[in-house]
Order: structure tokens, then C-alpha cells, then sequence
């Protein structure tokens, strides 16, 4: 809500001048007069003696607020002050009021206290000692001299601190038996604080004032003599040299007292690394020889396992650091045992190693169980997709998708197979790793425990077997299924291509087929074309009904029933029976045309000088009534057993083949009168 700070800057008595900004926000009294306080304990005596100019800086607060901390400067700091300048905002104080309670209590506060504005405080106090808030000149960063003041402190606190539990360790070690001496080191051979960090910390803090002394400025924070009095300078150096004395006498000590106990402790390390390892490690393997019965436990044991690991990985580091010390020792020569240095040495290896043998055996065991049972268990899930996959039925859409679900089935045997073969090699390293596990791993006979492993090793390999060959089995009944509904499928869609062929035979029939011929041979060779068209259409009528008696049969045999069979053999049977009705008319057309041309033409080549000719007339009768019967059969359509029509050809076409027949009619007429003129003018001769 507030803060008070001594800005370096000096009134015209040369006393400090103090600075209490206020807020619109409540000011709390009690923090105020700590805050006080503190400040007025900084000051030497001297500068105290020459009293404080206090600017209470009011503009953002209110009337109130501003009295009370002037009364309550007559209780903190009474004899100090000697002026204050109450900063007052241009507008909201009413000044009668103002002035009538300084007034009033002028007498009692001691301290005159004037209330000016910020544009007039330079009438008291010199522009060059007023900060930029008042209109003045003289730089002053707050933040900066709280910070500079906060590092002195705890510099001073922490160096005095030490200072003395320095002087009691170095004390002890220099008077006193030596007994009493090491139980002073054993006491307070650490102090609280790290010597170095506190050097470092005073000699940063002595740069700083020195540099600020000499070159006048910090990062364009002009000088004050404040700082002088604020930070003390010569305190800090005193205490830097009684720091550095004590220090070392410190470590010198240290250096005695690590030169005398280094032997002893690598003695007593050594001795502790070997009896953790021989007892409470050696334990801890022995207790551990399962191998887990799925993925998840083996994980446990391996995490297990790694807590056995770290916890020996600990004394490892000690070992290391041990053999360190004491090939450093051994290579010094100064010690007088040596030979008890090597045998502690050599015991020492000899037992970390065959521990980190035996820890390596065993993290590989569990590497390879937690292989296996990985494996087992994508077989496992492989051939639980494989069995839900056979027990589904079958009902694809068609045969492509029948192959394609056939090929994927046999994927799936295939990547069992290799599933197992996997499984299998996994299994057998397992094994070999047990088999080589002997009694000296943990000290003890594991063959119980061996027995276990392996039986439950191999009666998971002897189920996925089991489980695998169910699978063949299922497989290869399913396979021969799905091939004979692709047999159905190719059926069913032969079948409904060749009632799209006889459909189209049917077309050609009716708008092809529609020439009679010329003459009696043409007719004729249309004929014996038209009878091997209609051998081929019920070659492909008969190569459908078998197509379909083989879906009868089919599906018989699978148990199901045909979704296209039911509708394509009424197709079958209509469109076959429309094209016997279409062949049996065009047949007819066709005699009955050859029966014409071949009268038509016997009339047409004879002779009028026969004499036979004139007696057979009944022929031109039986031509010309065949000739009109072609014709009219010309225009009927062919009426279907379901009642629909359909017409050879188009009009145009009926209309060019009648033309031609009427045509050879005429011809046959004009023979027939030319006969009966003869006959005509014989009586009249």
C-alpha cells in the first residue's frame, strides 16, 4: 500500500530527507511505524543529530489519512524531525480546514508542518535534492538501493554467524586432548553456511561500493553520500578479512582431519560394501527365481528386479569410489600396510563382480521370459482374431470378396505359423538359459524351482500347438466352403450371362432374322442358318439349366439358398420359351416362303408350247393363295404365352419383303395370261 524510502538527497540543514508516498488504499499504521523504525536505525548518530525533513507525499490519499500520520510522527520519530512538507493534491482539500488542525496542533507535535504543492516544494528543499515525483533532479532508484541493502544485510548476518561457528571448530581443534579435540570436530565440523558462497558474496558486495565510490555512477544511478553511510564499506571489509583468516585456519583443519580419518574410513566402507553384498544382496537374489506366468508378471519381476538393482547400483558406486581411493593410496606409497590395502582391494572386486554377474544372469532370464510370454501373447491374440474370424459365417456379396476373405484367412494361418515357429525359438532359448542356471548363481538348489519354470514353459507352447492345430482344422473346412461359394457364385453368375446370351439371340432373331429370300435356294440356305442358330441357342439354353441344377446342388451342399438362382431360372425358362415361339414362326415363314419360290419358279420356267401347261391352272390358284398367306403372316406379330407381342424387324423392313413377294406374284399373273390367250384363239382358228 506504501513505501518509505531515504532517497540520499539533503534539505538545507543537511539533513536527510525521508519520503512517505501514500495511496488511495488503506494505509496500515502499524506497518508504517515498523517501516519507520527500520529506517531510523540505519543513520549513524552524526547524521541523526543533524534531524529529517519528511515529505508526506498525499495527492493520492486523503485528509484523514495524511493527519494520522502526521501525529503519529510525533510518537515515532519526535526529536528527529525537524520539518514536514505535506505534498497536497491541487484540488479536493478544503484549506481552511487543513490549515485550522495544523494550527491546532502545532504546539503539541513539536515539528513544524507545512502543506505545499508539488510545484512549490522546491521553496524548502534544493531541486537537485528532490526526485523527479517533486519536480527535482537528483536520480534515486528505489529498488536498486533496497536490493544493494538487502545483500548487505544478509551478508552481514550470514558472515557474523559464521564467523563464530569458525572460531568454535578452529578453537576446539587447537587446545584440549585428542580425544576432546576430534569429538569438537565430530560436533561442529560443518558450519551452517558455505564459507565460499559468503566470501563471494561480500567481495561482490565491496566491488560494488568501491566501483560506485570511484566512478560515481551505476547503470545511471548518480552517487550519494548516502551510500557511504547506508552500507557501511569499512564493516564490509573487516568482515571479509576476519572471514578469510578464519577460513583458513578451517581448512586447514579439514585437511588434518581427512588425512587422519581417510585410512579408517576406506577400511570401514570396504567392510560394509562386502557384508551388504555377501548378506542382504546374496539374500535378496536367492529369494527371486520365478520367471512369471504372463507378461504382466514378468514385468513385476523385472521391476522388482530393478529395485534389487538400484539398491545394489548404490554400494557399485561405493566399490568404484573405494577402488579409486585406494589405487590413489597404492600409487602415493606413503601408506605402511600396503599388503592390507591389496587384500582389501582384491576381496572387494572379487565380491561386486560375481554379485553383478549373478544380477546380469538374472535380468537376462527375465528379458527372455518377458520375450516369450510377449510372444505367447500376440499368438494367443492371433489365433483368438483367427477362431472369431472362423466362427462368424460366411456371407459375402460375391465371389471376389469370397477370395479376398479366403486370401486374408490364409494370411492370418500363415502369420500363426510364424507366430509359433517364433514362440517355439523364444521357448527353447528360455529353456537353454534355465537348464544353465546352476546352485552357485544364488547359493542354494534351484532344481524345484527350475521344474516349475519349465513345465510351465512348455505347457504354453503345447497349448498354442493344440490351439494352432484346431485352427488348421477349422481353416481347412472353411476353406473348402468358401470354394464351393465361389463355385456357387460363378454359377449363378454363368447362368445369368447366358440368359443375357439367349436374350440377345433372341434380339438378333426378331431384328436381324427377317430376310425370306429371293428364291427358292436363298430361302432355303436362310433355312438351314436359321436351324443352326436355334442349335445354339439351345445349346446355351441347355448350358443354363445345367448352370442352374449345379446352384441346386451347390447350395444343397452348403445349406443356404441361392439369392439369384430362384429369380434367373423363370428368367431362363421365359425368355427360352419366347424364343421357341419367335424360331418356331420364322421357321414357318421360311418353308412357307420356300414353297412359294419353289412353285413361283417352276410356273415362271415352263414353257407356253407345252401342252401340259394348258391343263394344270389349278396351280396358279395355289400359288397366289400361298403368296397371300405369306403376306398376311408378313404382317402378324409373335404372340408370347404371357400375351406381350413383338414384330420381325421394322415396318420398312416387312414392306421390302412383302414388295418382293407381290412382285414375283405379278410375275406368276402375267404367266398365267399369258397361257390363256392361246387357249383363247384356238376355236376362232
Amino acid at each position: 500500500l506504501f513505501f518509505l524510502s531515504e532517497t540520499g538527497g539533503k534539505d538545507r540543514r543537511s539533513g536527510l530527507i525521508l519520503t512517505i508516498p501514500l495511496c488511495l488504499e488503506q494505509t496500515s499504521m502499524d506497518e508504517l511505524s515498523v517501516t519507520l523504525d527500520y529506517l531510523l536505525s540505519i543513520p549513524s548518530e552524526k547524521c541523526k543529530a543533524r534531524g529529517f525533513t519528511v515529505i508526506v507525499d498525499g495527492r493520492k490519499s486523503q485528509w484523514n489519512v495524511v493527519k494520522t500520520v502526521v501525529l503519529m510522527l510525533q510518537n515515532v520519530v519526535p526529536a528527529e524531525v525537524s520539518l514536514v512538507c505535506v505534498v497536497k493534491p491541487d484540488e479536493f482539500w478544503d484549506k481552511k480546514v487543513t490549515h485550522f488542525c495544523f494550527w491546532k496542533e502545532k504546539d503539541r507535535l513539536g515539528f513544524e508542518v507545512i502543506l505545499v504543492s508539488a510545484n512549490k516544494l522546491t521553496r524548502y528543499i534544493e531541486p537537485c535534492q528532490l526526485t523527479e515525483d517533486f519536480g527535482g533532479t537528483l536520480t534515486y532508484d528505489h529498488m536498486d538501493w533496497l536490493n544493494k541493502r538487502l545483500v548487505f544485510e544478509k551478508f552481514t548476518k550470514e558472515s557474523t554467524s559464521l564467523l563464530d561457528e569458525l572460531a568454535l571448530i578452529n578453537n576446539g581443534s587447537d587446545k584440549g586432548t585428542q580425544q576432546e579435540r576430534e569429538r569438537s570436530m565430530d560436533l561442529n565440523f560443518l558450519p551452517s553456511v558455505d564459507p565460499e558462497t559468503v566470501l563471494q558474496t561480500g567481495h561482490e558486495l565491496l566491488s560494488e561500493l568501491q566501483q560506485r565510490r570511484f566512478n560515481g555512477s551505476d547503470g545511471g544511478v548518480s552517487w550519494s553520500p548516502m551510500d557511504d553511510e547506508l552500507l557501511a564499506q569499512p564493516q564490509v571489509m573487516k568482515l571479509l578479512d576476519s572471514l578469510r583468516e578464519q577460513y583458513t585456519r578451517y581448512q586447514e583443519v579439514c585437511r588434518q582431519r581427512s588425512k587422519r580419518t581417510q585410512l579408517e574410513e576406506i577400511q570401514q566402507k570396504v567392510m560394509q560394501v562386502v557384508n551388504w553384498l555377501e548378506g542382504p544382496g546374496s539374500e535378496q537374489l536367492r529369494t527371486q527365481w520365478g520367471i512369471g506366468d504372463s507378461i504382466r508378471a514378468s514385468q513385476a519381476l523385472q521391476q522388482k528386479h530393478e529395485e534389487i538393482e538400484s539398491q545394489h547400483s548404490e554400494w557399485f558406486a561405493v566399490y568404484v569410489e573405494l577402488n579409486q581411493q585406494i589405487a590413489a593410496l597404492l600409487n602415493a606409497g606413503d601408506e605402511e600396510d600396503l599388503v592390507e590395502l591389496k587384500a582389501l582391494q582384491q576381496q572387494l572386486s572379487d565380491v561386486c563382480y560375481r554379485q553383478a554377474s549373478q544380477l546380469e544372469f538374472r535380468q537376462n532370464l527375465l528379458q527372455a521370459a518377458l520375450e516369450f510370454h510377449s510372444v505367447a501373447q500376440d499368438l494367443s491374440q492371433q489365433l483368438d482374431g483367427l477362431l472369431g474370424m472362423l466362427c462368424v459365417d460366411v456371407a459375402p456379396a460375391d465371389g471376389a470378396s469370397i477370395q479376398q476373405t479366403l486370401k486374408l484367412l490364409e494370411e492370418k494361418l500363415k502369420s500363426v505359423d510364424l507366430g509359433l515357429q517364433g514362440l517355439r525359438e523364444k521357448g527353447q532359448s528360455l529353456l537353454d538359459q534355465i537348464s544353465n542356471q546352476a546352485s552357485w548363481a544364488y547359493g542354494k538348489d534351484v532344481t524345484i524351482e527350475n521344474k516349475e519354470n519349465v513345465d510351465h514353459i512348455q505347457g504354453v507352447m503345447e497349448d498354442m500347438q493344440l490351439r494352432k492345430q484346431r485352427c488348421e482344422d477349422m481353416v481347412d473346412v472353411r476353406r473348402l466352403k468358401m470354394l464351393q461359394m465361389v463355385q456357387l457364385f460363378k454359377c449363378e453368375e454363368d447362368a445369368a450371362q447366358a440368359v443375357e446370351w439367349l436374350s440377345e439371340l433372341l434380339d438378333a432373331l426378331l431384328k436381324t432374322h427377317i430376310r425370306l429370300g429371293d428364291d427358292a435356294q436363298e430361302t432355303k440356305v436362310l433355312l438351314e442358318k436359321h436351324r443352326k442358330f436355334v442349335d445354339v441357342a439351345q445349346s446355351t439354353y441347355d448350358y443354363g439349366r445345367q448352370l442352374l441344377q449345379a446352384t441346386v446342388v451347390l447350395c444343397q451342399s452348403l445349406r443356404c439358398t441361392s439369392r439369384s438362382s430362384g429369380d434367373t431360372l423363370p428368367r431362363l425358362n421365359r425368355v427360352w420359351k419366347q424364343f421357341t415361339v419367335t424360331s418356331e414362326e420364322r421357321v414357318h415363314r421360311l418353308e412357307t416362303a420356300v414353297a412359294f419360290h419353289s412353285t413361283a419358279e417352276k410356273i415362271l420356267q415352263e414353257c407356253p408350247e407345252q401342252p401340259e401347261a394348258f391343263n394344270d391352272m389349278d396351280q396358279f390358284d395355289e400359288i397366289e393363295a400361298v403368296g397371300k398367306s405369306l403376306l398376311d403372316r408378313l404382317t402378324v406379330p409373335v404372340v408370347y404365352p404371357d400375351g406381350s407381342e413383338q414384330y420381325f424387324g421394322s415396318p420398312s423392313d416387312m414392306a421390302s419383303a412383302a414388295e418382293h413377294i407381290r412382285e414375283k406374284m405379278k410375275l406368276v399373273s402375267l404367266k398365267k395370261q399369258q397361257l390363256r390367250q392361246p387357249e383363247a384363239t384356238t376355236p376362232e382358228s
